[in-house]
Order: C-alpha cells, then sequence, then structure tokens
C-alpha cells in the first residue's frame, strides 16, 4: 500500500496562492525533498497532508485512510516550520507526554538517543521556551521521532541549525527511511538532495517536477 496518495489535490486561498490539482503518489521507504520558491505551495501540501488544512478540491490519503482522520493522524508525525512547544515543560517532559500520547511505553532509552545525537541531553530538563531557534527546531524534530509514524512530514527542519546538528539530521532521515517509514521534507539543503531518493518541485501551486534528486535540480525549482 502506498503511504501517501493525493489525487486532484487542490487549496484555493482566493489570492492566487495555494495548489492546484495535483497528484502525488509516495511509497514506503522513499526519502522525498520538497522544493520550489516562496510561496510555491510547500507548506499547504504538507498542512493538506498533515489533515491541518481542509482541501478546496481533490482529496489526499494516508495509509489508505482520509487525512485527518484519527487513523492518518496516528500514522502521520509533523514537524512544522515553527516549533510548536509548550512554554512550562521541559524536553523530557515534552517527550514523556508525547509519548503518552500515543501509548508508547519504552520512549526513555529512544529519547535519550535522539537527545545524545541533537547535543541536547545536557538541556533535557530546561524549558524549550528559552531556547535558541536551533534548540526549538531540534527539540521538535525530537518530538516528532519518539512516537511511531509511517509518514514523516518536515517543513523546513535546517533552519537554525549549525553544520554538525544539519549532518545528524540528514542521518536520521535516513534512518527513519531505512526502517521503511516515507519522509517528506520541505527543504533547500542541497546535502540532503544528494542523499534523497526522489525530489518533488513545485512552482505556483502547480506540480512542475517529479523525478530523482540531484542539486541542479533543487537549484533550478528554487530559482523558479
Amino acid at each position: 500500500m502506498s503511504t501517501l496518495v493525493a489525487t486532484g489535490l487542490s487549496k484555493d486561498y482566493g489570492d492566487g496562492f495555494g495548489l492546484q490539482q495535483l497528484d502525488l503518489v509516495l511509497g514506503p521507504g522513499e526519502l522525498v525533498v520538497l522544493v520550489g520558491a516562496n510561496g510555491a505551495g510547500k507548506s499547504t501540501l504538507l498542512g493538506l497532508c498533515a489533515g491541518l488544512l481542509e482541501p478546496s478540491g481533490g482529496e489526499v490519503a494516508v495509509c489508505g485512510h482520509p487525512a485527518g482522520s484519527a487513523e492518518a493522524r496516528r500514522a502521520t508525525s509533523l514537524v512544522p516550520d515553527n516549533p510548536v512547544l509548550y512554554d512550562d515543560l521541559s524536553v523530557r517532559e515534552h517527550c514523556r507526554y508525547v509519548a503518552g500520547l500515543h501509548d508508547v511505553d519504552d520512549w526513555e532509552t529512544p529519547t535519550e538517543e535522539l537527545l545524545a545525537h541533537l547535543a541536547l541531553a545536557e538541556r533535557a530538563d530546561d524549558l524549550p521556551s528559552r531556547f535558541s531557534r536551533g534548540m526549538r527546531q531540534k527539540t521538535s524534530l525530537i518530538l516528532a521521532m519518539v512516537r511511531p509514524f509511517e509518514l514523516l512530514l518536515v517543513d523546513e527542519p535546517f533552519v537554525g541549525l549549525d553544520a554538525p546538528a544539519q549532518h545528524i539530521l540528514v542521518e536520521l532521515l535516513l534512518d527513519v527511511v531505512d526502517r521503511g517509514a516515507t519522509a517528506l521534507v520541505s527543504t533547500h539543503q542541497l546535502d540532503l538532495a544528494d542523499r534523497a531518493s526522489r525530489c518533488v518541485g513545485l512552482r505556483d501551486g502547480e506540480l512542475a517536477y517529479d523525478g530523482p534528486a540531484t542539486r541542479e535540480t533543487v537549484l533550478s525549482l528554487v530559482g523558479g
């Protein structure tokens, strides 16, 4: 079964921006970079796939279930472009809370591994509300990965991360797809394009490219 299937998917904001009649199929184990100039529709597509936005036309399904349904939400983990975190919970308390929501009993071991990988182990008991943008981004990534999922949606994850953290994030994404999940990542990061299995490019809300991921392809689509 395909992990994500979008058919005639559209979103009309009434201002010329949005998404137009997009057809897209993603399978298990794919690492897909989603690229395009600002306003191309990348965040809109991710929001529709996550069930956070209502389509104006067409449909999108995750693991055979309509996006936004309980089944699709259980299968989908989202890292938004602006981390959404609680002001009064530490990083570790965030992880415990998310694990509890998704009935994850053995959450401490993977959490500690992720904290170590992203150099947050020494700050695990601190409040992320006091963190820099990059550290908040790391926290959001950990929360997305500490729960089970079949589809990982990531919106501009490299913003605010230093070079070592960017390298680690690429490796974490590769590990995600090696385990059979699907990752759709909105980014212009060329290092990820080198490792991705596929590139999906949007231009003015329409599908402009769907094929192999190369640096040249990413640069041409961003320059749009």
